[in-house]
Protein backbone atom coordinates (compact mmCIF):
# COMPACT_ATOMS: atom_id res chain seq x y z
CA UNK A 1 0.00 0.00 0.00
CA UNK A 2 1.87 3.32 -1.02
CA UNK A 3 -0.87 5.77 0.59
CA UNK A 4 -3.98 5.10 2.87
CA UNK A 5 -7.39 5.04 1.19
CA UNK A 6 -10.39 6.89 1.96
CA UNK A 7 -13.22 3.94 2.36
CA UNK A 8 -16.47 3.52 2.78
CA UNK A 9 -17.97 0.20 3.68
CA UNK A 10 -21.85 -0.02 3.94
CA UNK A 11 -23.34 -2.39 6.65
CA UNK A 12 -20.60 -2.08 8.90
CA UNK A 13 -22.33 -2.58 12.51
CA UNK A 14 -21.95 -5.92 11.82
CA UNK A 15 -20.84 -9.42 9.84
CA UNK A 16 -19.15 -8.91 7.26
CA UNK A 17 -19.16 -5.20 7.07
CA UNK A 18 -17.40 -4.89 10.25
CA UNK A 19 -14.74 -7.32 9.96
CA UNK A 20 -14.17 -5.80 6.42
CA UNK A 21 -13.75 -2.34 8.05
CA UNK A 22 -11.88 -3.17 10.81
CA UNK A 23 -9.25 -5.04 8.59
CA UNK A 24 -8.72 -1.94 6.34
CA UNK A 25 -8.59 0.42 9.31
CA UNK A 26 -5.99 -2.47 10.64
CA UNK A 27 -4.01 -1.88 7.18
CA UNK A 28 -3.97 2.24 7.79
CA UNK A 29 -6.51 3.03 5.71
CA UNK A 30 -9.35 5.75 6.65
CA UNK A 31 -12.41 4.15 6.95
CA UNK A 32 -16.06 4.97 7.29
CA UNK A 33 -18.82 2.13 7.89
CA UNK A 34 -21.90 3.09 7.64
CA UNK A 35 -25.29 1.85 9.04
CA UNK A 36 -28.91 2.31 9.20
CA UNK A 37 -29.64 3.12 12.65
CA UNK A 38 -26.83 5.18 14.23
CA UNK A 39 -24.30 2.87 16.19
CA UNK A 40 -22.83 4.61 19.47
CA UNK A 41 -19.81 2.85 19.93
CA UNK A 42 -16.76 3.35 18.17
CA UNK A 43 -15.26 -0.04 16.49
CA UNK A 44 -11.51 1.53 15.20
CA UNK A 45 -13.76 3.75 12.37
CA UNK A 46 -15.87 6.29 11.74
CA UNK A 47 -19.47 5.05 11.95
CA UNK A 48 -22.06 7.24 9.52
CA UNK A 49 -25.66 6.63 9.75
CA UNK A 50 -26.56 5.90 6.19
CA UNK A 51 -29.68 4.08 4.80
CA UNK A 52 -28.95 3.09 1.27
CA UNK A 53 -32.81 3.03 0.54
CA UNK A 54 -32.81 6.80 1.06
CA UNK A 55 -31.28 8.93 -1.33
CA UNK A 56 -31.35 12.29 1.22
CA UNK A 57 -29.64 9.19 3.58
CA UNK A 58 -26.91 8.55 1.11
CA UNK A 59 -26.47 12.01 -0.27
CA UNK A 60 -25.78 13.22 3.40
CA UNK A 61 -23.48 10.59 4.38
CA UNK A 62 -20.91 11.32 0.86
CA UNK A 63 -20.98 14.64 1.63
CA UNK A 64 -19.87 14.40 5.28
CA UNK A 65 -17.29 12.25 4.28
CA UNK A 66 -16.29 14.70 1.45
CA UNK A 67 -15.92 17.26 3.56
CA UNK A 68 -13.96 15.68 6.25
CA UNK A 69 -11.53 13.57 3.98
CA UNK A 70 -11.91 15.61 0.26
CA UNK A 71 -12.44 12.36 -1.89
CA UNK A 72 -13.70 8.67 -1.83
CA UNK A 73 -11.35 6.30 -2.95
CA UNK A 74 -12.97 3.08 -3.11
CA UNK A 75 -16.99 1.93 -1.79
CA UNK A 76 -17.36 -1.10 -0.52
CA UNK A 77 -21.34 -1.85 -1.31
CA UNK A 78 -21.76 -4.86 1.26
CA UNK A 79 -25.25 -3.59 3.24
CA UNK A 80 -28.08 -6.31 2.17
CA UNK A 81 -30.58 -8.32 3.86
CA UNK A 82 -32.54 -11.62 2.93
CA UNK A 83 -36.08 -13.26 2.70
CA UNK A 84 -36.72 -16.44 2.16
CA UNK A 85 -40.42 -18.04 1.06
CA UNK A 86 -41.95 -19.57 -1.46
CA UNK A 87 -42.43 -17.48 -4.62
CA UNK A 88 -45.77 -17.19 -4.94
CA UNK A 89 -45.92 -16.49 -1.84
CA UNK A 90 -43.98 -13.61 -1.34
CA UNK A 91 -45.63 -10.45 -1.59
CA UNK A 92 -44.75 -7.62 -3.68
CA UNK A 93 -43.85 -5.62 -0.67
CA UNK A 94 -41.16 -8.40 -0.02
CA UNK A 95 -40.36 -8.50 -3.25
CA UNK A 96 -39.31 -4.48 -3.25
CA UNK A 97 -38.18 -4.77 0.11
CA UNK A 98 -35.37 -7.01 -1.22
CA UNK A 99 -34.56 -5.22 -4.32
CA UNK A 100 -34.30 -1.29 -3.25
CA UNK A 101 -31.78 -2.58 -0.39
CA UNK A 102 -29.70 -5.70 -2.36
CA UNK A 103 -29.57 -4.02 -5.54
CA UNK A 104 -31.17 -0.67 -6.15
CA UNK A 105 -29.57 0.26 -2.91
CA UNK A 106 -26.12 -0.76 -4.20
CA UNK A 107 -26.96 1.22 -7.39
CA UNK A 108 -27.49 4.16 -5.15
CA UNK A 109 -24.63 4.18 -3.70
CA UNK A 110 -22.60 3.65 -7.20
CA UNK A 111 -24.29 6.83 -8.41
CA UNK A 112 -23.55 8.61 -5.78
CA UNK A 113 -19.82 7.77 -5.54
CA UNK A 114 -18.98 7.99 -9.54
CA UNK A 115 -18.87 11.90 -10.11
CA UNK A 116 -16.31 12.67 -7.84
CA UNK A 117 -14.18 8.78 -8.70
CA UNK A 118 -14.51 10.35 -12.26
CA UNK A 119 -13.34 13.97 -11.10
CA UNK A 120 -10.48 12.40 -9.42
CA UNK A 121 -9.56 10.27 -12.50
CA UNK A 122 -9.48 6.96 -10.34
CA UNK A 123 -11.83 5.40 -7.58
CA UNK A 124 -12.51 1.05 -7.33
CA UNK A 125 -16.21 -0.10 -6.54
CA UNK A 126 -16.21 -3.39 -4.80
CA UNK A 127 -19.94 -5.34 -5.01
CA UNK A 128 -20.33 -7.59 -2.77
CA UNK A 129 -22.61 -10.00 -4.30
CA UNK A 130 -22.94 -13.87 -3.41
CA UNK A 131 -22.87 -17.27 -4.73
CA UNK A 132 -26.86 -17.25 -4.47
CA UNK A 133 -25.05 -14.91 -7.75
CA UNK A 134 -24.58 -17.48 -9.62
CA UNK A 135 -26.48 -20.30 -8.18
CA UNK A 136 -30.13 -19.60 -7.41
CA UNK A 137 -31.14 -20.80 -3.96
CA UNK A 138 -34.66 -22.34 -4.12
CA UNK A 139 -37.09 -20.82 -1.66
CA UNK A 140 -34.24 -17.86 -1.73
CA UNK A 141 -35.35 -16.50 -5.09
CA UNK A 142 -35.63 -12.84 -4.75
CA UNK A 143 -32.72 -12.53 -3.24
CA UNK A 144 -30.58 -15.07 -5.89
CA UNK A 145 -32.03 -12.67 -8.01
CA UNK A 146 -31.12 -9.28 -6.30
CA UNK A 147 -27.47 -11.03 -6.40
CA UNK A 148 -27.65 -12.24 -10.22
CA UNK A 149 -29.08 -8.28 -10.70
CA UNK A 150 -25.50 -7.27 -8.80
CA UNK A 151 -23.39 -9.63 -11.23
CA UNK A 152 -25.10 -8.36 -14.49
CA UNK A 153 -25.13 -4.81 -13.41
CA UNK A 154 -20.98 -4.82 -12.51
CA UNK A 155 -20.32 -6.63 -15.62
CA UNK A 156 -21.88 -3.71 -17.42
CA UNK A 157 -20.21 -1.11 -14.98
CA UNK A 158 -16.87 -2.19 -15.57
CA UNK A 159 -17.09 -1.46 -18.93
CA UNK A 160 -18.48 1.80 -18.82
CA UNK A 161 -16.08 3.39 -16.46
CA UNK A 162 -12.61 1.39 -17.05
CA UNK A 163 -11.75 4.17 -19.35
CA UNK A 164 -11.86 6.50 -16.68
CA UNK A 165 -9.37 5.53 -14.50
CA UNK A 166 -12.56 3.54 -11.89
CA UNK A 167 -11.86 0.00 -11.16
CA UNK A 168 -15.55 -2.21 -10.74
CA UNK A 169 -15.36 -5.49 -8.54
CA UNK A 170 -17.76 -7.97 -7.29
CA UNK A 171 -17.12 -10.42 -4.84
CA UNK A 172 -19.13 -13.70 -4.38
CA UNK A 173 -19.01 -14.89 -0.73
CA UNK A 174 -20.38 -18.45 0.02
CA UNK A 175 -21.95 -19.69 3.62
CA UNK A 176 -19.70 -17.72 6.34
CA UNK A 177 -20.58 -17.68 10.01
CA UNK A 178 -22.48 -14.52 10.45
CA UNK A 179 -25.61 -12.65 12.18
CA UNK A 180 -27.30 -12.95 8.75
CA UNK A 181 -28.65 -16.11 9.49
CA UNK A 182 -30.41 -14.93 12.50
CA UNK A 183 -31.76 -11.58 10.77
CA UNK A 184 -33.01 -13.70 7.40
CA UNK A 185 -36.86 -12.72 7.30
CA UNK A 186 -38.63 -16.24 6.98
CA UNK A 187 -42.10 -16.48 5.72
CA UNK A 188 -44.77 -17.74 7.82
CA UNK A 189 -46.94 -18.08 5.33
CA UNK A 190 -44.68 -20.50 3.40
CA UNK A 191 -44.07 -22.56 6.87
CA UNK A 192 -47.87 -22.62 7.37
CA UNK A 193 -48.51 -23.95 3.96
CA UNK A 194 -50.12 -27.12 3.38
CA UNK A 195 -47.49 -27.93 -0.13
CA UNK A 196 -44.58 -25.93 1.04
CA UNK A 197 -44.23 -26.14 4.49
CA UNK A 198 -41.88 -29.49 4.41
CA UNK A 199 -39.60 -28.76 1.57
CA UNK A 200 -39.17 -25.47 2.83
CA UNK A 201 -38.62 -26.00 6.15
CA UNK A 202 -35.65 -29.35 4.92
CA UNK A 203 -34.26 -26.22 2.70
CA UNK A 204 -33.98 -23.61 5.56
CA UNK A 205 -32.50 -26.24 8.11
CA UNK A 206 -29.64 -27.30 5.44
CA UNK A 207 -29.37 -23.89 4.60
CA UNK A 208 -28.89 -22.55 8.08
CA UNK A 209 -26.77 -25.56 9.38
CA UNK A 210 -24.34 -25.20 6.40
CA UNK A 211 -24.09 -21.74 7.15
CA UNK A 212 -23.40 -22.10 10.82
CA UNK A 213 -20.69 -24.19 9.71
CA UNK A 214 -19.53 -22.10 7.40
CA UNK A 215 -16.12 -19.75 6.95
CA UNK A 216 -15.51 -17.40 9.65
CA UNK A 217 -16.12 -13.56 8.38
CA UNK A 218 -12.41 -12.62 8.45
CA UNK A 219 -11.50 -14.81 5.15
CA UNK A 220 -13.83 -12.53 3.25
CA UNK A 221 -11.93 -9.35 5.10
CA UNK A 222 -8.83 -11.00 3.75
CA UNK A 223 -10.09 -11.42 0.21
CA UNK A 224 -11.23 -7.38 0.86
CA UNK A 225 -8.23 -6.24 1.43
CA UNK A 226 -6.55 -8.12 -1.26
CA UNK A 227 -9.03 -6.47 -3.62
CA UNK A 228 -8.26 -2.64 -1.91
CA UNK A 229 -4.35 -3.14 -2.30
CA UNK A 230 -3.69 -4.94 -5.16
CA UNK A 231 -2.99 -2.57 -8.24
CA UNK A 232 -4.85 -4.39 -10.46
CA UNK A 233 -7.72 -6.36 -8.85
CA UNK A 234 -9.38 -9.39 -10.11
CA UNK A 235 -12.81 -8.45 -11.70
CA UNK A 236 -14.64 -11.46 -10.17
CA UNK A 237 -13.70 -13.27 -6.66
CA UNK A 238 -15.31 -16.39 -5.01
CA UNK A 239 -14.79 -17.04 -1.55
CA UNK A 240 -15.82 -19.63 1.13
CA UNK A 241 -15.98 -23.06 1.52
CA UNK A 242 -13.86 -25.05 -1.40
CA UNK A 243 -16.98 -26.70 -2.59
CA UNK A 244 -19.12 -24.19 -2.80
CA UNK A 245 -16.79 -22.07 -4.67
CA UNK A 246 -15.74 -25.54 -7.03
CA UNK A 247 -19.09 -25.89 -7.94
CA UNK A 248 -19.77 -22.79 -8.90
CA UNK A 249 -16.57 -22.46 -11.03
CA UNK A 250 -17.64 -25.78 -12.50
CA UNK A 251 -21.93 -25.11 -13.12
CA UNK A 252 -21.25 -23.21 -16.64
CA UNK A 253 -19.37 -26.51 -17.74
CA UNK A 254 -22.16 -28.75 -16.56
CA UNK A 255 -25.76 -29.35 -18.36
CA UNK A 256 -28.70 -28.01 -16.26
CA UNK A 257 -30.01 -31.63 -15.11
CA UNK A 258 -26.77 -32.17 -13.26
CA UNK A 259 -26.48 -29.02 -11.64
CA UNK A 260 -30.62 -29.54 -10.79
CA UNK A 261 -29.65 -32.41 -9.09
CA UNK A 262 -27.36 -31.30 -7.15
CA UNK A 263 -28.92 -28.33 -6.04
CA UNK A 264 -31.53 -30.52 -5.16
CA UNK A 265 -29.45 -33.50 -3.23
CA UNK A 266 -28.14 -30.21 -1.10
CA UNK A 267 -31.45 -28.82 -0.13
Amino acid sequence: MKHPQIILVTGASSGFGRVIATQLAAQGHIVYGSSRKAVSDNPGFTMLQLDITDPASVSNAISTILKEQGSIDVLVNNAGMGISGAIELTTEEEIQRQMNTNFTGAVRMCAAVLPFMREAGHGRIINISSIAGVLAVPFQAFYSASKFAIEGYSEALYQEVKPLGIQVCVVEPGDFQTGFTAQRQVSQTTLSHPQYEESFAKAMQNVELSENNGCRPEKLGKAICKLVNSRRPTFRTKVGPWEQVFFARIKPMLPFSLVDWLIRKFY
